[in-house]
């Protein structure tokens, strides 16, 4: 068996599935390594006890049809845990102690997925570099003279650095997609709606998304549809048909026509990324689909009308404190 903590989450729930590993060894082994990496700063709060008697628990009585059966897995300090301090990375939820659970962590627990702890992330998740934070500076694990990116950095850093197999973070402007481009993880804001924010911590209620973050674009695929559910405690929570994100990555994507917007195309595009754009587009027409070059004007209004709505909303929410 290959080292475990390398291994892709749809690896590990194949591996428990199967019985070739059991969930005590896989988290002791995301535990192991995480000890050993406090460097990273990325933890604030560590449950790894509780994290071993509830694998323990598992193996003691399996349940192989849920969807993430014994894995463990941190999240980021944004989310509330109940019985599990909660800080949002700052000196004012320093002792706050939620005394219920947010709906997408529930969602994770209830398809079998065990608490490790819970991540560093920028103050407030107002940040893009994890920077900011109360609790210290998150290091990139590809390299420590790096950020890590932010505002869910630890998330990022947790997964690069193999401390837990896959995470949640939160996106307002970019904070998963942006840590995730940082230290080569896979990272996506779902649809607005998609997933509740109950028991978030808010910044920008208008824009507010939780979203997975993974080792690759199946674990995403398959935590999406763990995480992705109608919540009627959240009134910005959609009903509609959630899809088995799974299987839709292995659809034809041939003759499908995909834009690729010119206002994307930034000059001073550094030679390395402009070179990874090219390879992206030509990956697409090699998987037959067609490219169509479009525009979207309004794409220089975006970054000014966000630093109207996310700071007065932010104001608005922090208010409380």
């Amino acid at each position: 068996m290959s080292d475990i903590t390398k291994q892709t989450l749809n690896s590990l729930v194949q591996n428990i599935k199967e019985k070739k590993l059991s969930s005590y060894e896989v988290t002791k082994s995301f535990v192991e390594r995480s000890e050993k990496s406090k460097k990273l700063n990325a933890y604030i709060t560590e449950d790894f006890s509780n994290a071993l008697l509830k694998a323990k628990k598992f193996d003691d009585s399996p349940n192989f049809d849920l969807k993430l059966p014994g894995i463990p897995i941190a999240v980021k300090d944004l989310f509330c845990t109940n019985g599990i301090r909660t800080t949002a990375a700052s000196k004012i939820l320093n002792n706050f102690i939620p005394t219920y659970e947010s709906t997408v962590t529930q969602n994770i627990w209830d398809e079998g997925g065990i608490l490790l702890g819970k991540l560093n992330c920028d103050e407030f998740a107002m940040g893009s570099s994890n920077e900011t934070s109360y609790f210290g500076n998150v290091q990139n694990p590809i390299d420590e003279n790096l950020v890590p990116g932010g505002s869910s950095g630890g998330s990022a850093a947790a997964v690069s650095g193999q401390l837990t197999p896959i995470t949640i973070g939160t996106d307002t402007g970019g904070s998963i997609r942006q840590p995730a481009s940082f230290t080569g993880t896979v990272g996506l804001k779902p649809t607005y709606g998609s997933c509740s924010r109950f028991g978030i911590v808010a910044f920008a209620s208008s824009l507010d998304q939780a979203g997975p973050m993974a080792q690759n674009v199946e674990d995403c695929a398959l935590l999406q549809e763990v995480i992705s559910t109608y919540d009627p405690k959240d009134s910005t929570s959609i009903d509609f048909k959630r899809s088995q994100y799974r299987k839709e990555l292995s659809k034809n994507i041939k003759g499908k026509k995909i834009g690729i917007p010119k206002e994307y195309r930034v000059d001073g595009m550094p030679k390395e990324i402009e070179d990874l754009w090219q390879k992206g587009i030509e990956h697409i027409k090699n998987c037959g689909a067609e490219i169509v070059d479009i525009s979207l004007p309004h794409t220089s209004y975006a970054l000014p009308t966000y630093y109207i709505v996310a700071p007065a909303e932010a104001s608005s929410n922090l208010a409380r404190y």
